[in-house]
């Protein structure tokens, strides 16, 4: 099934198709990381996409119901992450299940 991912502030959109999982080698195939690094998208990912530290936070905007579960390792993890809001997410953790717009916040 195709997906879109939009990433702001650029404003690119990736259609992704997830039978092509994974598409990159960082993070849970299909994660937000996952399209990123397969894309050019920069995303920062210090851990390599471990779920070890917040370099790959990125904030929901829209879609957010289209991203798998929250697990209790990322929840953790984004307790310490800068600019967390109620819309934060790992990039490397979840994993698009349909269109999502996400941002990229600025360090």
């Amino acid at each position: 099934m195709k997906h879109k991912v939009t990433f702001l502030p650029s404003g690119r959109t990736i259609e992704v198709d997830d039978t092509c999982y994974p598409l990159a080698d960082h993070g849970r195939p299909g994660s937000i990381l996952d399209i990123a690094l397969a894309t050019g998208i920069d995303l920062d990912h210090n851990c390599g996409g471990s779920c070890a530290c917040t370099t790959c936070h990125v904030i929901v905007r829209q879609g957010e119901q289209n991203l798998s579960p929250m697990e209790e390792d990322e929840e953790d993890r984004l307790d310490i992450a800068p600019g967390l809001t109620l819309h934060s997410r790992l990039g490397c953790q979840c994993v698009v299940q349909g269109d999502v717009v996400v941002e990229i916040p600025e360090e």
